[in-house]
């Protein structure tokens, strides 16, 4: 087995058992991440209802425009996908949420998107 795959299976072991206590509900949903090489992607999921309530990446073309020359995968992409999320959050009645960092580990990217929902209104 190569390195980046041992690296893969260690990251989805890590989601698994993060899996098992973080729920989400109509209430307080779940902020999950997934990030690539080039994005990232945040969605808020009630996993009672198992239905997305909003979502946000930096594939989006509304994103690509307001990054413009920033690289989208980079901290500046995220932290733009942070506010996007907590701005459709918001529009749809969504104050508090539990965060789901997917196996990641919390910095770079992940703690920007984390800080730019933070400041922009999420409470989590």
């Amino acid at each position: 087995m190569n390195a980046q795959a041992d690296k893969r299976r260690k990251r989805i072991r890590r989601h698994r058992r993060i899996r098992k206590s973080v729920f989400g509900t109509e209430t307080r949903p779940r902020l999950v991440v997934f990030r690539s090489l080039k994005h990232i992607y945040a969605q808020i999921i009630d996993d009672d209802a198992s239905r997305t309530l909003a979502a946000a990446s930096t594939a989006q073309a509304d994103v690509q425009e307001e990054l413009g020359e920033a690289a989208a995968g980079g901290c500046a992409g995220a932290t733009v996908v942070g506010k996007r999320l907590a701005e459709k959050a918001l529009a749809h009645g969504i104050k508090t949420v539990v965060f789901d960092r997917g196996g990641y580990k919390f910095h770079g990217r992940l703690k920007a998107l984390a800080a730019a929902a933070r400041e922009n209104g999420l409470v989590f």
